[in-house]
């Protein structure tokens, strides 16, 4: 069976950036499991594994803009170091969820000061290109309850 539209893939992966660093891999852990055509999984990475099947393996380089997109520098901001309250610690690198119109979304503090924290609402790896090892475990097809839920389920199923 190949990868494809509504299809449940299983993959092992190892991803670096263009320097080789180890940024995320399924190494020790289960595969991956994801709905292909559901959006679940970054955009070029599921482009590259269409078509393939179980056992094959690929190496796969995805631009930022087929990744997780180009660093936005209206993301950034400064914002009144109050807004904190109550957080005894706040430095560089440390990650908070933060309520925008859009809803809630993940922001990295980049800079710290008496009066202000900076923090960024880009995804900590835009701006980067991905470079996947993979190797496809299973291809099967989606049972109806996965379809309409838009996402794989695991042996057991869920409840929402």
């Amino acid at each position: 069976m190949q990868v494809a539209k509504d299809k449940v893939v299983s993959i092992n992966y190892t991803l670096t950036d263009d320097q080789g660093t180890l940024l995320d891999s399924s190494k020790g852990r289960e595969p991956l499991a994801y709905l292909h055509g559901a959006g679940n999984i970054i955009p070029g990475l599921e482009q590259a594994l269409e078509g393939k099947s179980a056992g094959e393996n690929l190496t796969v380089r995805v631009p930022p803009e087929e990744g997780y997109g180009e660093r936005d520098d209206r993301l950034q901001q400064e914002v009144p170091r109050e807004m904190f309250e109550g957080v005894d610690r706040v430095e560089p690198g440390m990650q908070f969820q933060a309520q925008t119109p859009a809803g809630t979304q993940i922001v990295t503090v980049r800079q710290v000061s008496d009066e202000s924290v900076t923090v960024d609402a880009n995804h900590p790896l835009a701006g980067v290109a991905l470079n996947f090892e993979v190797d496809v475990v299973e291809v099967r097809d989606a049972t109806d309850e996965e379809l309409s839920h838009g996402h794989v389920h695991g042996p057991e199923g869920h409840a929402h």
